[in-house]
């Protein structure tokens, strides 16, 4: 049984302009959670959620919440850290204003250690009874310097050079930081204040005594101790693991001795709310097999076309880099709604069934299925889907069975199908992890001495090279006449789509190896192709797989507004329409919070 099945289901609240879940509990003792920022947190949302299941299982009112700018939340008004800093207070203002707690418990990640640790130093109220520091960053400077080396090793273009960086900022996995924010962080110091932020402190993590040592000196209760299982759970957004036995201390800490029974009344007048701004309304529900979902409309007039976006690999619906929420937010500016949700085993999706791997399952077509059911009973009808990389496999198999659905863009697509048995982790770690085949690597000086060292293991190239090999084989068998007559093959199923007026529209980046998947099974001639599959394919140069800079995202946004307008029914344009709310579960904040 998985965590999350112990605890009510969490409510979606307003923290200012944090988007926050709350999940009740009995207890007199509420527990705040402060992730980390961008990247590192994306990797580690989905345990991040499992531990707020875990504590609030134990009895604790629980919150969790993205930080303005980051996530679902709406972007700040002002600079990023004095609004994550904000954040944090709210959030503790909630539990005992709101929750009615008596004593409020914080747990901080990485960065959000520190900023929690931080955001008591000028407070005036009752503030944090127990911390929970796990890697804190002693200073602002080691954070930075920490995501600089981060940054060299994520943010690379196909051929493994350092992708640009805008001057005066520094992007770290899509996210980036820019000139205020390095400011800022340059002057954040835990050695500096002069009191403790809070009387009980865990610090867990490399190198945390000389911090210790002080807060033992502002008269703090300390206890000390590892975090083996850090880079498992912040380096890897496709294999985060959980680090279950460093949650079980952290739950410990944070649930111990809480007792008092609160007032069950607080709760139940808690509403779900609604995330507003200037150009759009935001409304969170829970449809099908529990999955969880966010429709974003335009604030003015809706041009009636809908856009279902899918996962990409295990990001939650925000996107890589939040470029999802970013992108919906501008289409609502646009006129148009759009759907981002998280398939099961993604953000805060319940657990696929075995606890497998959500990536190119082929029974998640049947969740994107429940997405576009539930799209239509609110009067949204998804014309257009839109996948990068895995979530471009949820969208062709979808295109192909739904009839409602008019057109799709596919960015990235690997491949259209996945041959049954193949072990998808493998598959990832070997082909997804660079963006050349073993074969072009060949060529690089770099890749030799790997060899030579010990690095690249021979039976690991022997076993790729297959795997490239019997791939080649498969896409050059794809035209072949006794498979492309196949109704179910991939020719097949295309014209089927074409038939009824349906139209794909792919876009790739330079070199991506999902290329020679289109050719074989449509020919290398971009005319051609272009008739098969009602665009002609777009190569975009200097781009990386995920799309990290805002020019690229640009390009993209441009072919999806033309992909959505060209696939309305009528010839013009659709007339502005009301739509309905999702029922029960949604999210309402005000610019005033």
């Amino acid at each position: 049984m998985s965590p999350t099945d112990l605890v009510p289901v969490a409510i979606p609240v307003a923290l200012g302009d944090a988007f926050a879940w709350y999940a009740p509990g009995p207890l007199r003792r509420g527990v705040l959670l402060c992730g980390t920022f961008g990247f590192e947190q994306g990797c580690a949302y989905r345990s991040w959620r499992e531990l707020a299941a875990t504590i609030a299982g134990a009895g604790c009112p629980t919150l969790r919440f993205d930080y303005p700018g980051q996530g679902d939340s709406r972007d700040p008004d002002g600079p990023e850290i004095p609004a994550a800093l904000d954040a944090i207070r709210a959030g503790i203002a909630f539990l005992r204003e709101r929750a009615g707690v008596e004593e409020v418990a914080v747990v901080g990640l990485r960065l959000g250690a520190t900023l929690a640790a931080l955001s008591q130093e000028d407070s005036a109220g009752p503030g944090i009874d127990r911390l929970v520091m796990l890697s804190p960053f002693v200073t602002g400077k080691a954070y930075r310097r920490e995501m600089a080396m981060q940054s060299r090793l994520l943010d690379v273009m196909p051929d493994r050079t350092p992708m640009p960086q805008e001057p005066d900022a520094l992007m770290v996995g899509s996210f980036v930081l820019g000139a205020r924010t390095l400011a800022d962080l340059a002057g954040l110091d835990l050695m500096a204040p002069a009191r403790p932020p809070a009387p009980r402190i865990l610090l867990l993590g490399p190198k945390v005594e000389a911090l210790a040592e002080r807060y033992r000196a502002l008269s703090s209760a300390v206890e000390t101790g590892p975090f083996p299982d850090l880079t498992q759970l912040v380096s890897d957004p496709l294999f985060s693991r959980t680090p279950e036995q460093t949650f079980a201390l952290v739950r410990d800490f944070a649930v111990d001795g809480a007792t008092g029974e609160r007032d069950g009344a607080r709760d139940r007048s808690l509403k779900p709310c609604r995330l507003t701004d200037a150009a759009w309304s935001e409304e969170v529900s829970r449809f099908g097999p529990g999955l969880v979902g966010i429709l974003c409309r335009p604030a003015a007039a809706w041009s009636g076309d809908t856009v279902l976006v899918v996962n990409s690999g295990r990001n939650p619906r925000a996107g890589h880099g939040r470029q999802t929420t970013r992108m919906a937010r501008r289409l609502a500016a646009a006129g148009i709604a759009s759907f981002r949700f998280d398939l099961r085993g993604i953000g805060d999706s319940p657990d696929r069934p075995d606890g497998s791997l959500p990536l190119y399952a082929a029974d998640s077509v049947g969740e994107v299925t429940a997405a576009i059911d539930h799209l239509a009973g609110l009067g949204h009808t998804p014309g257009v889907i839109l996948g990068n990389c895995s979530g471009a496999y949820q969208a062709f198999q979808a295109l192909a069975q739904d009839t409602r659905l008019r057109a799709a863009l596919l960015v990235n697509l690997y491949c259209f199908d996945l041959k049954p048995g193949t072990d998808v982790e493998t598959m990832v770690r070997d082909t997804f992890r660079h963006s050349q085949g073993y074969l072009a690597r060949a060529r690089q000086g770099r890749f030799w001495r790997r060899i030579l060292s010990g690095e690249i293991g021979l039976s690991r190239i022997a076993a790729a090279l297959l795997r490239d090999a019997t791939a080649r084989l498969d896409r050059w068998s794809a035209r072949m006449p006794w498979r492309t007559l196949q109704r179910a093959s991939v020719a097949g199923r295309v014209a089927r789509i074409r038939r009824r007026g349906a139209r794909i529209c792919m876009v790739y980046s330079a070199d991506d190896l999902g290329i020679p998947t289109v050719q074989s099974h449509f020919g290398a001639s971009d005319d051609r192709i272009g008739r098969r599959l009602g665009y002609p394919v777009t190569i975009l140069p200097g781009t990386d797989h995920n799309l990290s800079r805002q020019a690229d995202q640009d390009r993209v946004f441009a072919l999806l507004e033309r992909v959505v307008r060209e696939a309305r029914p009528a010839a013009e344009p659709a007339p502005a329409r009301p739509s309905r709310s999702p029922g029960g579960l949604s999210l309402r904040l005000s610019r005033s919070g």
